[in-house]
């Protein structure tokens, strides 16, 4: 008798790993007749520097003495930067991202955080992904939460979420659902198709019902759905090449294909893309100054895409770090874990562009740290009520006020 063991190492499922995903991809499968957006649906990019971006040197109080006091090596000249009003300014790496600000495309949220913040990357960054308290401890994230909203009776609606990744982040973990993870359609689809996989899959039903382990027979229908998903956004995937060029690196290149699947009609309404190196504690300056310039110039890249395709209207992005870095610099020349943080949405449908709110207050100090004046809840309500169209409160465990941003 197959046994679970076996199964497993006698298929790709072990090598795959995340990227099988259990029954809400069957939602692909059914939408082969209609696979396109409705009018009205609306995407959500978001963007996550990992390790803690140090916010002061992203956006830049430039006119503010205690910034340059504790910072006398490290604080970008008021010169270099990319002025955005008269306060704050880009650092100078971020010039497409300064085009895009020119164009009215940007609106950035000053001291974003939580409160009792926590300094580890790993806590914080569950704090972000869960949407929980600092002293709560959830298992699901808030967008995989978002989508077991999209599910009645067991079966999934045509809402799904993809994670340009090779695993799963927690925000992306819902209790029925999780969303998928994959780098490359191509890739994804070819893992599925080797002999014995195949060979599965083409009796899966009689598979499924004859087979006398209830393991078993789960396995046999997640590697169906799989394959059956992987084989969609694959042919999807190829519909419509992207003739933009994309500059930025990796992130750069996820960008693309998420570019590439949107504009070929994917049903996809969350993308999630990540791009990590941002604990500097070390010789931050050269550090960040080429992940913003990554980021930058890989985000105006797939905006311009956007807009060339007709979707500027569909799209949001936002891009978000775990927790900011200490106002003060560190022996080093690099700046230590801290607390609040700016945070950036980008689109063509923020009423609030440019500079949301004050910038960081570098005189009333939480032990060396920003203290947080938006709680980042704020804003998942308002993407979650107002662009996505759901219950804010119903995913996020309250009510939480939301912002005049959308």
């Amino acid at each position: 008798m197959l046994n679970r063991r076996h199964f497993l190492r006698n298929t790709t499922l072990s090598a795959v790993g995340s990227l099988l995903i259990p029954s809400f991809l069957k939602a692909f499968e059914r939408q082969t007749a209609n696979n396109s957006l409705a009018e009205n649906d609306k995407i959500l990019v978001i963007i996550q520097l990992s390790g803690g971006n140090d916010g002061l040197n992203t956006v830049v109080p430039f006119t503010n003495d205690l910034y340059y006091k504790a910072r006398p090596s490290l604080a970008i000249e008021a010169s270099k930067v990319l002025k955005l009003n008269d306060d704050l300014g880009f650092n100078p790496a971020m010039a497409k991202m300064k085009m895009l600000y020119d164009e009215g495309l940007v609106s950035v949220i000053n001291n974003v955080g939580y409160p009792n913040p926590d300094r580890s990357h790993f806590r914080s960054m569950d704090i972000w992904h869960t949407a929980s308290n600092a002293d709560e401890y959830l298992s699901t994230g808030w967008l995989g939460r978002y989508l077991d909203a999209q599910c009645s009776g067991g079966e999934c609606q045509s809402y799904t979420a993809i994670e340009l990744d090779d695993s799963l982040s927690l925000a992306m973990k819902g209790n029925k659902i999780k969303a998928m993870a994959l780098l490359n359609p191509q890739k994804l689809y070819e893992s599925t198709q080797v002999p014995f996989i195949k060979s599965l899959t083409k009796n899966i039903t009689n598979a499924t019902h004859q087979s006398a382990e209830e393991n078993i027979s789960y396995l046999y229908k997640t590697l169906a759905e799989t394959a059956s998903s992987a084989e969609y956004i694959y042919n999807k995937s190829k519909i419509q090449r992207t003739k933009s060029e994309y500059k930025g690196g990796e992130l750069a290149n996820r960008l693309k294909t998420v570019a590439e699947l949107i504009i070929s009609g994917v049903p996809t309404r969350v993308y999630y893309v990540a791009l990590s190196g941002f604990d500097t504690h070390i010789r931050q300056a050269e550090k960040q100054e080429k992940l913003l310039e990554n980021y930058s110039e890989a985000v105006y890249s797939f905006m311009q895409d956007m807009k060339a395709n007709g979707l500027i209207n569909k799209v949001l992005l936002m891009t978000f770090s775990e927790f900011g870095r200490r106002v003060a610099q560190n022996g080093s020349n690099g700046t230590d874990h801290g607390t609040a943080n700016n945070l950036f949405l980008i689109g063509n449908n923020l009423p609030k562009k440019g500079i949301y709110n004050k910038p960081p207050n570098l005189v009333d100090l939480d032990n060396g740290d920003l203290k947080y004046e938006i709680d980042f809840r704020n804003v998942y309500a308002t993407l979650l009520n107002k662009w996505l169209n759901v219950n804010d409160s119903s995913i996020l465990g309250q009510k939480f006020e939301g912002l005049p941003i959308l």
